[in-house]
C-alpha cells in the first residue's frame, strides 16, 4: 500500500515514551507530522530527530504536533529521548502495523544485501485526518525545514 496526498491517514494507537500512548484520530486540534525512521541513536536518525527538536517550537506555533515512529521499544525510545533532550513524542511500532498501514515497511538493498526495513518517510496530516504532504526516501539534510514550511502553509 502506498499512502498518497489526499488519502485518509490510517489510524493507529501506539505506546510512547514515558509509558504513554498516542492515538492518531484523537489529535484533532491541529496538524500532525508523523515521521517514520529506521532506528534510535543511529547517525541519520539522530540528525533528523535533533532537527525536529530544534524546530519544535516553530512547529507548535504552526499548530502542528510531531510524532516520530520506529520499531524500537519504548525503553529504547526513553533512552534516545533522554540522551538527546527530544521534546516531541516517540511511538513504538514493534508489531509493524503502523509501518505497514503507511506503506513504509519496504524491501531495502544495501551493498547487494536485501532486507526489510523502514523507509525514512514523513507525512503531514491535517486536523481532519487527511494526508496533505508525503515525503518518501527522505534525505535528512534540509528535510525538516521543508516539513515546517508545509505545516505553516496549512495555517
Amino acid at each position: 500500500m502506498s499512502l498518497a496526498q489526499g488519502d485518509a491517514a490510517p489510524n493507529f494507537t501506539l505506546p510512547t515514551d514515558g509509558d504513554g500512548t498516542v492515538t492518531l484520530s484523537d489529535l484533532k486540534d491541529g496538524a500532525v507530522i508523523v515521521y517514520f525512521y529506521p532506528k534510535d541513536d543511529t547517525p541519520g536518525c539522530t540528525t533528523e530527530a535533533l532537527a525536529f527538536r530544534d524546530l519544535q517550537a516553530q512547529f507548535a506555533d504552526a499548530g502542528a504536533r510531531i510524532i516520530g515512529i520506529s520499531k524500537d521499544s519504548v525503553k529504547r525510545h526513553d533512552k534516545f529521548k533522554t540522551k538527546h533532550d527530544l521534546n516531541f513524542t516517540l511511538a513504538s511500532d514493534e508489531s509493524g502495523a503502523a509501518c505497514e498501514a503507511f506503506g513504509v515497511w519496504v524491501e531495502k538493498n544495501m551493498y547487494g544485501r536485501k532486507y526489510m526495513g523502514i523507509e525514512r518517510s514523513t507525512f503531514l496530516i491535517d486536523k481532519a485526518g487527511v494526508v496533505q504532504e508525503v515525503w518518501r526516501k527522505v534525505r535528512v539534510k534540509g528535510h525538516v525545514e521543508k516539513v515546517l514550511d508545509a505545516a505553516k502553509a496549512l495555517l
